[in-house]
């Protein structure tokens, strides 16, 4: 398949706030560890009020994917919604820089809602814990889908995250609708087990029905398809799913595909900030199986990818992740 692009990723459009900070202040702000907690815009302003030093960079779950198989060379494009603002415009210049195409239609400077934001708080272990403010974000709508963009796209990549929203799901169909006439395929992150629960059937619906690649951790896969154990889970997935990619933190990551289960080791890395971990390790992936590679090669690709951004502050790679492929072996 020669098409235009080789994935089209539609979700959150972010600015990620990022500081470090203890578990201490978790507590005293109410702030449950590890979890994605939704926030309107006056909460948005006190935590930030109350965090340390912060950096900014462009993020969102799905953005963040593509952003990685931009680095790679791979030919993407982006759908998610900004306003035209400051924050809008340094995510838009921050995801073209890379190389992916992104003309959503941005919201007006006078629109209610302004570019979201996530305030990622890292704790010395690693784990991050996001407080989402979706903004302008969660008015993604049916029209901002671009039919002749999503026909023109070997994979389109859906964003769990983005079912948070009251015409994402409209947006999705009319996205799968188009890419599947025209011949693509569908990728979905499951994104968060949180998500999971409020929009479990809506998922189950479109994994039956659509999905020709499922992403998730093993809590997303636990919430997904409960089940006795991982193993199951996993296998329940594989009879609804072509392709099911569930990666186990340090245990690495499970492929079910044909009928077989593949498992790619964790690259040993020191964790700095986990933020990022499963995009990037979609982004590899991604790239591994677009460019004709094995499941367990792909699997090894993400792997990889997933331990350069834990290896720092912020979602984005530092290091050029072709060659650390080339270091590990993989192309």
């Amino acid at each position: 398949m020669n098409k235009k692009y080789q994935v089209v990723g539609i979700g959150n459009a972010m600015v990620d706030i990022l500081s470090h900070t203890d578990e201490a202040f978790l507590a005293d702000n109410a702030i449950e560890k590890g979890i994605m907690q939704l926030i309107d815009t006056s909460r948005a302003t006190e935590l930030y009020a109350r965090m340390g030093p912060a950096e900014e960079v462009s993020g969102g779950s799905a953005a963040n994917t593509i952003a990685g198989f931009a680095m790679l060379g791979g030919r993407t494009a982006y759908v998610g919604k900004v306003r035209d603002d400051q924050l809008g415009m340094i995510f838009a210049h921050d995801l073209r820089a890379l190389g992916a195409d992104y003309d959503t239609p941005m919201a007006p400077p006078d629109a209610a809602a302004e570019t979201g934001r996530c305030m990622v708080l890292v704790t010395p272990d690693g784990e991050r814990t996001l407080n989402t403010y979706l903004g302008v974000s969660e008015e993604l709508r049916p029209s901002d889908i671009d039919e002749n963009l999503m026909a023109s796209a070997e994979w389109i990549y859906l964003e769990g995250y983005r079912f948070d929203g009251p015409d994402s799901h409209e947006a999705f169909a009319k996205a799968i609708d188009a890419c599947k006439a025209a011949g693509g395929r569908v990728a979905l992150t499951l994104s968060d087990p949180f998500c999971v629960e409020r929009h479990h059937q809506a998922f189950r619906d479109m994994i039956h029905d659509h999905v020709d690649l499922l992403f998730c951790n093993v809590h997303e896969m636990e919430a997904m398809y409960p089940a006795p154990d991982l193993e199951t889970a996993m296998k329940t997935a594989a009879a609804e799913v072509d392709i099911v990619v569930c990666t186990a933190s340090e245990k690495g990551a499970y492929v079910l595909n044909g009928g077989g289960m593949e498992h790619a080791s964790a690259i040993p890395t020191d964790i700095v900030d986990a933020t990022g971990a499963g995009d990037l390790f979609a982004s590899g992936f991604l790239y591994g199986l677009t460019h004709g590679y094995d499941m367990l090669t792909c699997a090894r690709m993400g792997c990889v990818a997933a331990a350069e951004v834990i290896s720092h502050i912020g979602a984005r790679p530092e290091r050029d992740l072709k060659e650390l492929f080339h270091e590990h072996g993989l192309i």
